[in-house]
């Protein structure tokens, strides 16, 4: 044995102590010089996560507001957080579908299909709406799973499949509606209220971001917990009480300042769930892990023992339901379905959102919250052009210059990585 090996079996901790002080991944930050200088170090190596669209955000919020200070009124605020939800559920699928590499081309049009599938089912068929609701989301669902199967079965390309299936659900989308052209929802369907008029009180408001912090704190807490019995450091307890006093008042400020004008809609606040929810299940979770490896390198996935073909399956059904979802709250929040469902700029604004957001197209890199920052990026820069009442031309060649600038970001900080050896 080296010298290592056999001190480490002298003393059971020095194995993990030395991870601890290696492993970049199991380094636990204990001040705040320490999280400092981890960040500045991940930043060098090319591991840039979130930090160029949340500059990029701050750029936004600045540049629009001295063109046109409405542009962070409470109301213009609401308004941006409301809009987004819809597409940015939409783009939380195509985050799942990137990690692993791949690309769903389709996801607007089959949004379109099944909101047309559960108007139809409310409207002519007198279905209750929360049934149709459920229908319309296996709908995507069913055609996620065939999409599974053409790639794993078969072997057809991601790009192949879903660029087929946007002009087959495009055309399904017109047949289901039929000579009708547009469905308007029923006032009393709930599906209306739910994406239109319901807002949290401010009762409710500051509960949900109470809950936040503690849940927030919590899970630090067991992460803390796990690292010190796998003889780990545990971390700092007043960097975690920072973190969790900057959390809750910031969460509280801008929850007051939405309060002036309506505060939070439902539909956000299901929006950053599902975005929570996907969170946990992609970084603590078996599965999670195994999209990661498998969005890494296939191969090397598949002989560590991971059923491949599965975690393809479960990518691609949430990605569809996803898709299916969205388009049923967007179908909510206009009143309507027409023809034009899903078939605008619906499906590249979704793709875009996750990309801008940080996700990675090389697969293997990103987050559940790519989605949400991503679609937040694009709606305030549409909302700021529309105060500005520039043309809509305009807006299309800033969506299309800011989705270059992100993907460029992709490629350099890549390149980085694998110059620094991070991968």
């Amino acid at each position: 044995m080296t010298q290592l090996s056999q001190e480490s079996a002298v003393d059971p901790t020095a194995s993990s102590q030395a991870a601890d002080a290696v492993d970049e991944r199991l380094i636990q930050n204990v001040t705040l010089a320490d999280a400092l200088r981890s960040f500045v170090n991940r930043v060098r190596g090319g591991e840039l996560g979130m930090l160029p669209v949340v500059v990029g955000l701050i750029v936004i919020a600045i540049v629009f507001q001295t063109l046109q200070p409405t542009f962070l009124s409470s109301r213009n605020l609401v308004s941006i957080t409301q809009f987004a939800a819809p597409v940015g559920v939409i783009s939380l699928g195509i985050v799942l579908v990137l990690l692993l590499g791949e690309i769903d081309l389709s996801v607007g049009s089959v949004s379109g299909f099944a909101a047309a599938s559960m108007a139809v089912l409310i409207v002519d068929k007198g279905v209750s709406p929360w049934l149709a609701l459920i229908v319309g989301i296996l709908v995507g669902s069913v055609i996620g799973l065939v999409y599974a199967m053409l790639f794993t079965r078969v072997g057809v390309p991601s790009f192949v499949f879903s660029l087929a299936g946007l002009l087959a659900f495009q055309g399904a989308l017109l047949y289901v509606l039929g000579t009708q052209g547009t469905i308007v929802l029923p006032q009393d369907s709930g599906l209306r209220a739910f994406a239109r008029e319901k807002f949290l009180t401010d009762t409710q408001a500051y509960v949900l971001v109470a809950l936040v912090v503690v849940l927030f704190v919590g899970s630090q807490l067991l992460t803390a917990r796990r690292r010190k019995a796998a003889g780990l450091t545990p971390g700092s307890g007043v960097l975690l009480g920072i973190k969790a006093v900057a959390l809750a008042i910031g969460l509280g400020y801008l929850t007051y300042y939405m309060g002036i004008a309506r505060g939070w809609s439902y539909l956000p606040v299901l929006f950053a769930l599902l975005v929570v929810v996907m969170d946990i299940l992609l970084r603590r979770t078996t599965w999670g892990r195994h999209v990661f490896a498998v969005g890494g390198n296939v191969e090397a996935a598949r002989r560590a023992g991971i059923r491949v073909q599965g975690i393809y399956v479960s990518v691609f059904v949430l990605c569809s339901s996803f898709a299916a979802l969205g388009g049923i709250l967007l179908a909510g929040q206009l009143t309507s379905v027409s023809q034009a469902s899903g078939t605008t700029d619906t499906n590249l604004t979704a793709i875009a959102a996750a990309v801008i957001g940080g996700t990675s197209l090389f697969g293997g890199r990103g987050s559940a919250y790519s989605a949400m920052l991503g679609i937040v990026v694009l709606q305030s820069i549409q909302s700021g052009l529309n105060l500005m009442n520039v043309d809509s031309s305009i807006r299309f060649i800033v969506t299309g210059a800011v989705l270059l600038l992100a993907v460029t970001i992709d490629s350099v900080s890549r390149k980085a990585r694998s110059s620094s050896g991070r991968g």
